[in-house]
This record gives structure tokens, sequence and C-alpha cells, in this order.
């Protein structure tokens, strides 16, 4: 049987969120590792200006970015076991979230030549 795509019914807001805690969590100015294995701690969140923010070589659609201040999301996001959150300051990226296949990397995290 294949594997069902969004196992955990994220809705496509969380799903862009969790998209950009797992970007965030490969950037090292933003990351670092957690004490549980596999998580990643994040600090130093980005925020638009205008309409759009830099991830490291990514740029972002501010449209793409609005979960990682709604405080709904990161609630479901930690109910599913994805994170631990630590709202509006930042979350661990647990090993379950950062291996969670959203299918939206390519979709909202663009390359930028500046």
């Amino acid at each position: 049987m294949p594997k069902k795509h969004n196992p955990l019914n994220l809705n496509p807001l969380q799903l862009r969120t969790l998209t950009l805690l797992q970007a965030l969590a490969e950037l090292p100015e933003h990351a670092k590792p957690a004490d549980e294995p596999g998580a990643m701690a994040i600090a130093n969140l980005s925020h638009p200006h205008g309409n759009h923010f830099h991830l490291g070589p990514y740029v972002v659609a501010a449209r793409d970015a609005s979960g990682l201040s709604n405080e709904a999301v990161w609630v479901v996001l930690e109910r599913k076991g994805l994170i631990q959150s630590m709202f509006p300051l930042g979350c661990v990226l647990r090993a379950a979230g950062r291996a969670y296949d959203t299918g939206l990397k390519s979709q909202i995290l663009h390359g930028t030549d500046h």
C-alpha cells in the first residue's frame, strides 16, 4: 500500500508553516540542535518586509508565512507532535516535524540572486 500523502491531515496553512520551519532548521543563524534526538531548536524568526522576506538562500512570499505569526497553527503542529512551541519566540522542530513531507518546498521557497 502506498504511503499516504499528508497522513496527519494538516491544512494548507499548517503545511506552509511546517515547510518554513523545516527550512529554518537548516540555517545555522536560526537553528541549533536541541536536547531531543533529531530535533532542532529554532529562534530568531524572520519577518516579512513588504510582500516577502529572506530565509537563507530563499525568498518567501509574505502570504506563505502568515502561519509563523499565528498561534493557532503552532498549537496544531504541537498537538500533532511535530514541534514544541515557544510561541512567538521560536520552537523545537522535532524529528517527526523535520521528516514530514509537506510537498511544498519547491512551491514556497524561491531562489534568490541577491
